[in-house]
């Protein structure tokens, strides 16, 4: 059954984050041959409408404002769901970050819609589409039908395969003027604390450190290790309740869940609440001293070891691999 399906695409620190090209890849299937409309609301906005329909967009519209310049789920809110109401889709689908995990759950509700959330896989069987999502932090998958209404879907990012960039398709890129009104907060500005290389929560290779790292000097190998596979550095709970390194790179059950292609956890014991936000990843590899540490129970590799002699043996055979290759 041919479904319009709306994808929300996401911008941050002046580029399109790359859940919003799987997303697309998600409605293409959810479409099945009708028509994707990508969605992106913000200030100055209109040059990324040629990017999503590189990525599989048929067209695109934009809603611009000076109020949307930065995020509000109230000014959010009131321009996507004017992009619905002129539209009407029969599906929408939204990446699983922080600002898809706020804004989703308002729309469904002023829609009167069900939402599935944190996706990992979308099917087709029996005529209906079969979104499937972990539960019980991981240790479970559900199964998941829309049976009447509107098909609203968040997906989990490095999880559902973006189609190859095209340069040259091309689509209407449009226009909609929407009055942002009566918000009830304003953002005046935004203090970043400063991080460097690939985004956490997108990133294809995450090197974490546990309290086996010992100290905020000890994850200067595991940041080293990271820039040469070019990943990103994440931490357990313990880590950051040392003070080893910020709550910003905390994965886990209360912190960021991370599904890479690589996950290699140094010094992480592998508490049920750590392995909640990694156990999906689709390679584990675990580096740690004790050989009974629960992480080597779901590691498909495990190194019984010193982190800190393990790691730079790691980074010499990474680097020696990079000049070979």
């Amino acid at each position: 059954m041919a479904r319009k399906v709306l994808v929300l695409g996401e911008v941050r620190d002046g580029f399109l984050r790359n859940v919003s090209f799987e997303a697309i890849g998600a409605a293409i299937l959810a479409a099945d041959g009708g028509e994707v409309v990508g969605v992106i609301v913000g200030e100055s906005i209109q040059s990324f409408g040629d990017e999503l329909i590189q990525y599989g967009a048929d067209r695109v519209v934009t809603v611009e404002d000076a109020k949307l310049g930065q995020y509000t789920s109230d000014g959010y809110a009131q321009a996507i769901l004017a992009v619905i109401d002129a539209e009407k889709p029969e599906g929408i689908i939204f990446g699983h970050t922080a600002l898809g995990k706020d804004l989703a759950p308002r729309i469904a509700g002023k829609l009167n819609s069900g939402l599935i959330s944190d996706v990992t896989s979308i099917e087709e069987a029996g005529g209906h589409l079969v979104f499937t999502r972990p539960i019980y932090s991981g240790k479970a998958f559900e199964k998941k039908i829309v049976t009447d209404g509107v098909i609203f879907a968040t997906i989990r990012p490095n999880n559902i395969e973006p189609l190859t960039k095209d340069e040259s398709r091309t689509g209407a890129v449009s226009s909609l003027r929407v009055e942002i009104k009566d918000l009830r907060a304003i953002i005046k500005d935004v203090i970043r604390k400063a991080t460097d290389g690939v985004d956490l929560s997108e990133a294809k290779v995450v090197i974490a450190g546990g309290r086996g790292v010992k100290s905020e000097e000890g994850f200067k190998p595991l940041k080293e290790l990271a820039q040469v596979l070019g990943g990103a550095v994440g931490a357990s709970r313990g880590a950051c309740d040392a003070n080893y390194c910020d709550y910003s790179l905390q994965i886990g059950q209360t912190g960021k869940v991370v599904t890479p292609d690589l996950y290699i956890a140094c010094g992480i014991s592998g508490a049920i609440q750590h392995l909640a936000g990694m156990s999906n990843s689709k390679v584990i590899v675990a580096i740690n001293k004790d050989p009974e540490a629960n992480i080597f129970k779901i590691a498909d590799y495990g190194i019984v070891g010193d982190l800190f002699e393990v790691v730079p043996l790691l980074i010499e055979e990474c680097k020696k691999l990079k000049i070979n290759a």
